[in-house]
């Protein structure tokens, strides 16, 4: 499965121009699979695990429903966080010259593929299907 993650992480980084990286995490900061060149992937995925905790509560207290996305605008470039599944998230890391509105597009429609990817990895197996 890992393979195809990165295949899709690369994907993704070939839809958008000035993307500069990206990975899939589980929720709790476990590093499932990385495309990043100089980032620390396993740090990210444990800074991406305590920002969602944080995106994930703003959301729930101000009424707007559960976590679909976060987007961090540095000097340098954007950290964009979005929803894969209920169990994983996708990081990606862009430039500060990205367009965002593609940025979102794209990385909504891989955030989809990613989560149908992990679905049979992540989802507990109902012992009675073993059969």
């Amino acid at each position: 499965m890992e393979t195809e993650l990165l295949a899709e992480l690369r994907a993704v980084k070939h839809r958008i121009p000035h993307l500069a990286g990206g990975l899939v995490a589980s929720v709790d900061g476990l590093l499932i699979a990385h495309d990043t060149h100089g980032a620390e992937p396993s740090g990210l995925a444990a800074m991406t695990a305590a920002s969602l905790s944080l995106a994930q509560r703003l959301a729930d207290t101000t009424g707007q429903g559960d976590f679909r996305e976060s987007l961090v605008r540095g000097e340098h470039g954007y950290i964009a966080t979005y929803a894969a599944g209920a169990s994983c998230v996708l990081t990606l890391l862009a430039h500060p010259d990205v367009n965002v509105g593609r940025l979102h597009l794209e990385a909504r429609r891989s955030a989809q593929r990613i989560a149908a990817l992990l679905t049979d990895t992540f989802v507990p197996k109902d012992p009675r299907d073993a059969g």
